[in-house]
C-alpha cells in the first residue's frame, strides 16, 4: 500500500473541534485505526468512541504512527513539531491559510527527520478498502487500480466519481494540497505510484502556477512505463491574479496552464479537455 493501511495507528490533534470531531468519524467508518484523540485541556473525555488525551506525548503507549492535525491555521505549527518530536512518521495538515513560513519550517524539520506531511489546505489520503486519513467523501471510493494525485480538492473528488462511475475504482488518492508550499509534491507521490504494485494506472490533476507538473512530466517521461493520464485546471486564468488557491498564480509567463499541458503531452501522458473525459483516456 501507499503510506497507510488499515493498520495504521492514528491519532487526531484537535479531534474535540467541528472539524476534528466530524471527520475523525467517518475516517472510522471507512476502516482507519484512530486510535486517540489530542486536545489540550479536554483529556479525560471522548470523541466517536474514541478517547481524547492532553497531549501527544500521552498518546504514545498507543504507538501512533500518523496524525491528522484538524487544528486552525495558527496552531499548525506548534501541533506538527509536538508530533514529530514524538517520533510520528505521517502528517496530514488540514488547514488552509498556514503561514508560509511555518510550513517552510515544519517541511524542513520533516525532511530532516524522515517524515511524511500530506498538505496543508489538502483533502488527505485516501487508500479504498484499507484507510484514508482526511476528508474525501466515503461514498466516492471503489476499490481498485487507478492512482490518483491532485491539487485541487473538489476536483479531486469529481473525478474520482468518475473514475468509481466507470467502473475501475482506485489504489490510492492523494491531495497535495493547494498552497504555494507543501509537503508531498508530485514528484514524490509518481514515484510512490510507481513503485506500488497495486497501481495499474495513474491520474495526475494539476493546476496553474509553480511546477511540480514540469517536474512529474520529465520523471514520467524517463521512468514510468504505466499509463499517466493528465488534466490541468485553470486554463482561463489571467496572469498575475490568484484563482483559487495561494499556489493557483502565474508569474512572469511560468506556471501556466499551456506550459504544464505541453509539458504533460512532451511527456506520453494523455490531458484530458474536461474532467469527465478521464476514464475514457484509461481503457
Amino acid at each position: 500500500m501507499v503510506l497507510i493501511t488499515k493498520n495504521t495507528r492514528v491519532i487526531v490533534q484537535g479531534m474535540t473541534g467541528h472539524q476534528g470531531a466530524f471527520h475523525s468519524g467517518e475516517m472510522i467508518k471507512f476502516g482507519t485505526n484512530v486510535v486517540a484523540g489530542v486536545s489540550p485541556g479536554k483529556s479525560g473525555g471522548t470523541v466517536n468512541g474514541i478517547k481524547i488525551y492532553e497531549t501527544v506525548m500521552d498518546t504514545l503507549e498507543l504507538m501512533p504512527e500518523a496524525s491528522m492535525l484538524a487544528v486552525p491555521a495558527p496552531f499548525v505549527r506548534d501541533a506538527a513539531f509536538e508530533a514529530i518530536d514524538n517520533g510520528l512518521k505521517l502528517l496530514y495538515i488540514l488547514a488552509e491559510h498556514v503561514p508560509v513560513h511555518d510550513t517552510m519550517e515544519i517541511v524542513a524539520e520533516a525532511n530532516r527527520k524522515g517524515v511524511t506531511v500530506i498538505g496543508p489546505n489538502s483533502p488527505g489520503i485516501t487508500v479504498p478498502g484499507e484507510a484514508k486519513i482526511g476528508i474525501m467523501p466515503n461514498h466516492i471510493f471503489r476499490k481498485g487500480d487507478v492512482a490518483i494525485a491532485s491539487r485541487s480538492g473538489t476536483l479531486t473528488y469529481e473525478i474520482v466519481k468518475a473514475v468509481t462511475d466507470a467502473g475501475f475504482g482506485e489504489s490510492t488518492v492523494i491531495g497535495l494540497g493547494g498552497d504555494p508550499i507543501v509537503g508531498l509534491t508530485f514528484l514524490d507521490v509518481i514515484k510512490m505510484y510507481n513503485e506500488d504494485k497495486n497501481t495499474k494506472r495513474i491520474v495526475l490533476v494539476g493546476e496553474i502556477g509553480g511546477s511540480e507538473e514540469e517536474r512529474a512530466a520529465r520523471y514520467v517521461k524517463e521512468n514510468v512505463k504505466k499509463p499517466v493520464v493528465g488534466y490541468i485546471t485553470g486554463r482561463s486564468a489571467p496572469p498575475g491574479k490568484r484563482m483559487g488557491h495561494a499556489g493557483a498564480i502565474i508569474e512572469r509567463g511560468t506556471g501556466t496552464a499551456e506550459s504544464k499541458i505541453k509539458a504533460f503531452m512532451d511527456a506520453g501522458i494523455n490531458v484530458a479537455d474536461y474532467p469527465d473525459d478521464i476514464p475514457k483516456l484509461l481503457k
